[in-house]
């Protein structure tokens, strides 16, 4: 981050307390693991979140592993959800030209995810729905989905207001314009996958990778037609948005 301030510093500090608060509860519930199903979904999460696309107008990058976190979320355990995410993110911040991770933004994504995921957890496992077939766990899944992206968003238009200046809401709305729709595809391919995997097995999401691969390459398309988008601001790199 090019500058940052005292109030830059406070708040990045924050995040990671909350971040560390996530992750500690996301312990306390349990760490039980589903150990193929944890180690398949994490390893499509891993692949998932190399693939990114280059937002106009932003110098950050969005991912196609969201819809593989908001699945960990709904079918796993906390803590499965919570290592899958977190790992995800942290490949994600990896640079494609060999070059040295920004700690500071490193764990700023991090614990932002980790915010994001534990409240998306317990917004939907708190209501212990038998499916996201029936009304009940739909309606969760879109709560969830909708504070997932809330928590991934205003982090990062407020440190970047901080850092580089402007109208955090303003540079909010941007983001938003960018990465609603994606955020919406993601939980719609989250409830029809779940609700497939109840009738036809857990194996179901396996399929959903080369589906996410046709996503990213029309994004890309898209993405590399469009016009700018203002000027160039660092972006902090949270997971969704890096």
């Amino acid at each position: 981050m090019p500058r940052t301030s005292r109030a830059a510093r406070l708040f990045i500090c924050f995040v990671l307390v909350c971040g560390l608060s996530a992750l500690g509860y996301g312990i306390l519930q349990g760490v039980s693991l589903h150990y193929f199903r944890f180690l398949t979904m994490l390893a499509i999460a891993l692949v998932a979140s190399r693939l990114k696309l280059k937002l106009p107008g932003l110098n950050g990058t969005m991912s196609i592993n969201l819809p593989f976190i908001l699945i960990a979320v709904v079918e796993l355990s906390s803590f499965e959800a919570l290592m899958i995410a977190l790992a995800s993110t942290l490949v994600q911040c990896l640079p494609k030209d060999r070059g040295k991770p920004k700690a500071v933004q490193t764990l700023f994504n991090v614990s932002t995810m980790a915010v994001a995921v534990g409240l998306a957890g317990r917004i939907f496992q708190g209501g212990v729905p038998p499916s996201t077939a029936s009304v009940a766990g739909s309606q969760l899944l879109v709560l969830a989905a909708a504070t997932f992206f809330v928590i991934q968003t205003i982090p990062v238009a407020t440190i970047i207001s901080l850092t580089e200046g402007g109208n955090a809401l303003r540079i909010w709305s941007s983001i938003v314009h960018l990465s609603f729709p994606y955020y919406v595809l993601s939980a719609g391919i989250t409830s029809l996958v779940t609700v497939s995997s109840h009738r036809m097995g857990w194996q179901v999401p396996l399929l959903l990778l080369p589906t996410m691969y046709g996503v990213y390459r029309s994004f890309r398309l898209y993405f590399g037609r469009g016009e700018t988008l203002g000027r160039p601001i660092t972006l902090a790199r949270a997971a969704g948005i890096q």
